[in-house]
């Protein structure tokens, strides 16, 4: 099956206000650059959109924030993105703040099927407010439910025509969870190639989980932060 098409907005045309949307990459590595300039120009509005962070504030879900596109953001961690901080102050936006390993297990859980499961992380403090706890060999822990996402975005190296994809280092963090659990998932890629081009034994994603996937250009690959060294 031909899942590839023409351009990013051919993929994300039904996208509609309200909707729950999922962006991969681990801050801004992997970040589905294309996806999120694309849902930008779209205009779409009140988003709820979980990804590991909040970008930065002129790249990345920054952009969608700085835009009053999103109603709600779920993340682990919005540190890098003074404007995101100073909108959460002024009320412009909802945040739940999830522990990074535990959203990739709501990630994950939710492309295998499981509702729910239990976590010791964050036991005791703000975030499991109003969360289900329960006690396990002596230890307590906190219900979390999976993720369920109108559309996931995700970017990796390498893709084939079926959806089939191999992400290089530490973009696979969260691209990979994240592929499974949208009930619509596009994929970017630097690289495509035809089916039987891939080595099995080298995917990191089946094409199972992808409904859309496309070649993109021009990626900036920013990062948070410049360290150089003398």
């Amino acid at each position: 099956m031909n899942k590839v098409v023409n351009n990013i907005e051919e993929a994300i045309k039904d996208i509609k206000d309200g909707m729950t949307l999922m962006f991969g990459g681990f801050g801004l590595c992997g970040l589905p650059e294309k996806g999120v300039e694309a849902v930008l120009k779209s205009g779409v509005k009140d988003l709820t959109c979980i990804s590991c962070t909040a970008g930065v504030d002129d790249f990345g879900l920054g952009l969608l924030l700085q835009n009053n596109q999103v109603k709600k953001l779920i993340a682990s961690y919005i540190g890098e993105n003074d404007d995101a901080e100073k909108r959460l102050f002024a009320g412009d936006y909802e945040l739940e703040l999830v522990p990074q390993g535990t959203i990739a297990e709501r990630a994950r859980a939710g492309g295998a099927g499981i509702p729910a499961f239990y976590v010791p992380a964050s036991y005791g403090t703000e975030v499991a407010e109003g969360k289900e706890v329960r006690e396990f060999d002596g230890k307590m822990y906190v219900m979390e439910k999976a993720f369920k996402a109108d559309y996931a975005f995700v970017k990796a190296w390498k893709g084939d025509t079926n959806g089939n994809l191999i992400y290089k280092a530490t973009s696979n963090n969260l691209n990979n969870p994240m592929a499974m659990c949208g009930k619509i998932t596009i994929a970017e890629v630097e690289e495509l190639v035809p089916i039987g081009e891939l080595d099995p034994h080298h995917i990191h994603t089946p094409g199972i989980f992808i409904q859309h996937i496309f070649q993109g250009k021009n990626y900036e690959k920013r990062i948070e932060f410049l360290t150089l060294q003398d």
